[in-house]
């Protein structure tokens, strides 16, 4: 018996990830409706969603602000319905690049050196360096620096989208991502543009990046992957499901990037890739993600009790 019968998908959102949230939400939607579900799909276009009264389940597929910075699932609280995914403090905490970062190095979780620039200060760190929005996605805005002479014109670029400018050490070598499902690893993938860097470009154009799954690591390296991505997970109480970005440099020291709360959930996104190694269909991910959802959050009834 299913624990949910009626469930709106949110999808497109206001943030600059909206077209990937689109396809996010297209395909969940047309998953649950594979598996008998009632599905309503909801394109967000403001941080009022309206859905029926008989639903007993949000699916969040709405990417970056009012998706994975907490808002929207403050919203379902206050209207007594549960939802998928992270609660609202990890959702805050993984959404902002410097909270997170600074919860990763109180708890010992292995990430880069790192700095945030409030205002118009400028970097202590010297170059090469990475600079980025702390309140982006899809490798929105991101700059590489590699030498003082581009700094300035660096920062005025990610300094475009009015928020505080993280500045991260560049780690040079693997780029692999883990998702997390129920507290447990998927497999490990690795991510290999065909050119430059994973940029919102190479993340997004068919053939523009090869994706290995399960990753090509010795045991002892990928077990080392799989710890600290764990670790990412659990410092920022992260539930139900996620996704951590993680770097190996050329010593096969590992460092957590980011930790993706909602994180893409087309056929083809790296969370299903690695769900379907670990012998679970698209759809079987799908359930998986609502009944532990449910199970953390109880019911619409629930729900509205506690308010």
């Amino acid at each position: 018996m299913k624990l949910a019968h009626h469930i709106a998908v949110l999808k497109g959102g206001i943030s600059s990830e909206r077209e990937v949230s689109l396809r996010t939400g297209a395909a969940v939607a047309s998953a649950l409706r594979r598996l008998g579900y009632e599905v309503e799909e909801i394109d967000v276009q403001n941080r009022t969603p309206v859905w029926s009264a008989g639903v007993d389940l949000v699916f969040i597929c709405l990417h970056g602000e009012f998706g994975e910075d907490g808002e929207v699932q403050t919203y379902c609280e206050t209207k007594g319905v549960p939802y998928t995914g992270c609660g609202v403090a990890a959702s805050q905490a993984a959404y902002d690049k410097g909270r997170s970062k600074a919860i990763f190095f109180s708890k010992g979780v292995p990430c880069a050196e790192s700095e945030t620039l409030i205002g118009e200060a400028e970097p202590k760190m010297q170059p090469p360096f990475v600079l980025k929005p702390v309140c982006q996605g899809s490798s929105v805005g991101i700059e590489f620096v590699q030498d003082a002479a581009e700094v300035s014109a660096a920062l005025a670029r990610v300094r475009q989208y009015h928020q505080p400018v993280l500045v991260e050490r560049w780690i040079r070598g693997r780029e692999v991502t883990v998702g997390i499902l129920e507290g447990e690893t998927l497999p490990i993938v690795e991510i290999r543009p065909k050119r430059g860097w994973y940029n919102y470009e190479n993340k997004y154009t068919a053939g523009a990046t090869e994706y290995i799954c399960p990753a090509e690591l010795a045991p002892e390296l990928a077990g080392k992957v799989r710890v600290a991505a764990k670790q990412a997970y659990e410092a920022l109480g992260c539930e139900v499901y996620a996704r951590i970005d993680l770097m190996i440099d050329e010593q096969d020291n590992v460092y957590v990037l980011e930790v993706n709360t909602i994180p893409g959930m087309t056929e083809t996104s790296l969370l299903p890739k690695a769900a379907r190694v670990a012998g679970l269909s698209f759809e079987a991910l799908c359930e998986r993600i609502i009944a532990a959802s449910l199970r953390i959050r109880g019911s619409v009834e629930d729900g509205r009790r506690r308010r």
